[in-house]
């Protein structure tokens, strides 16, 4: 098959599910290709992208595109509808909100299947939010032009068919996967701390929860925490560090490679109030790194109840840490156990795989609804 995958930006999750989509389809002999946005991403974007462009059959083709809706898109949406035009892919994969609007206006343009995997996006809103109800009932507007829904898990097909409705559209959950060689454990870094957080750097991550929790255990048990990570919202958790009294315990690394992160603390701890399905947390998982995580979005299905804490509340967050910190080993033996069984559960192959044959059954009219 030639497929196009669609998205915005190539950073985070969203990117990282295209390079091993990427990888996989033309691993299984399909012909791929990628669009997506020109004025994001920096020097790591381009060496992503420059590595995929070996397997790229079809090519990487990059146009401007904004993050929020504007005249731009009209124009944006033109030159993919022309791009496939000439590609002529059978299948376009849109990923995320602006990568499913564009692949959806094309494919039903040029009569070529669409396929759209939200990635969070709209569904972060609400329809009692001026704004949210917007994006929302765009959403909603375009089911009719896809011919198809991909959710990377559970959670994200149930909130996507509880504020949008599936529409009748043949549908498939395939969870994000992992390549055998992240299956390995991260030696402690010199520098190790008792906690470690990894993530972006703003109100969603519940960074903020974290450093209100680590403030609750210092009248205790003070406990050492590495932060890595950038994002819109770094200096004030710095300022709120400061606040805290933290600055002794509380150190800010920014932007660092996952394993090279895993190394710098005992226990990862990540207080997010909302996710889809993260990959932060299943290269954790492989690593055999102990974990403790917000019961949010697909975490719960990757993460068992043991290692899960309420979000948005840092006095049981406080708790959770301190009880985990205390029987360290035992979280090393389940985190073990959780790598051994990550193996076959979330595979990026099985996933690639997964997706193909819901291209296949696109195509051939038998996908189940």
């Amino acid at each position: 098959m030639r497929c196009f995958q669609v998205f915005r930006t190539p950073v985070g999750g969203l990117f990282r599910h295209v390079r091993d989509l990427t990888r996989g389809l033309a691993a299984l002999g399909h012909e791929v290709g990628l669009v997506c946005d020109s004025t994001t991403g920096g020097p790591a974007a381009e060496d992503s992208l420059s590595a995929l462009a070996k397997v790229c059959r079809l090519g990487i083709h990059r146009l401007p595109i904004g993050r929020l809706p504007g005249l731009a898109d009209v124009t944006a949406a033109a030159a993919i509808a022309r791009l496939a035009t000439t590609m002529k892919p059978d299948i376009l994969h849109g990923h995320g909100a602006k990568g499913g609007v564009y692949a959806r206006l094309a494919g039903s343009r040029l009569k070529i299947p669409a396929l759209y995997t939200p990635h969070g996006g709209s569904l972060h809103y609400e329809w009692s939010d001026p704004r949210g109800a917007v994006f929302l009932a765009a959403e909603r507007l375009l089911l009719r032009r896809g011919a198809g829904l991909l959710f990377v898990c559970d959670y994200e097909r149930s909130v996507f068919e509880r504020k949008i409705g599936l529409g009748n559209l043949p549908s498939r959950v395939v969870h994000n996967g992992l390549w055998p060689e992240e299956f390995a454990g991260v030696a402690p870094d010199a520098y190790i701390r008792e906690l470690v957080f990894l993530g972006e750097l703003r109100h969603l991550k519940g960074v903020g929860d974290l450093l209100e929790a680590l403030a609750l255990l210092k009248r205790t048990r003070p406990v050492s925490a590495t932060l890595v990570g950038d994002g819109p919202d770094r200096r004030a958790f710095e300022a709120q560090a400061r606040k805290l009294g933290l600055t002794d315990s509380v150190r800010f690394t920014g932007a660092l490679p996952a394993r090279q992160a895993f190394g710098l603390g005992r226990l990862m701890v990540m207080p997010s109030r909302a996710e889809s399905l993260p990959y932060v947390i299943l290269e954790a998982v492989a690593a055999a790194k102990p974990l403790l995580a917000t019961r949010v979005g697909g975490i719960q299905e990757i993460l068992p109840p043991e290692c899960l804490v309420e979000p948005a509340s840092p006095a049981m967050l406080a708790k959770a840490i301190e009880q985990r910190l205390t029987r360290l080993e035992d979280g090393e033996v389940l985190a073990r156990s959780l790598a051994e069984t990550a193996r076959t559960r979330f595979s990026a192959a099985g996933m690639c795989a997964k997706i193909s044959v819901f291209y296949r059954d696109i195509l051939a009219g038998t996908a189940s609804r």
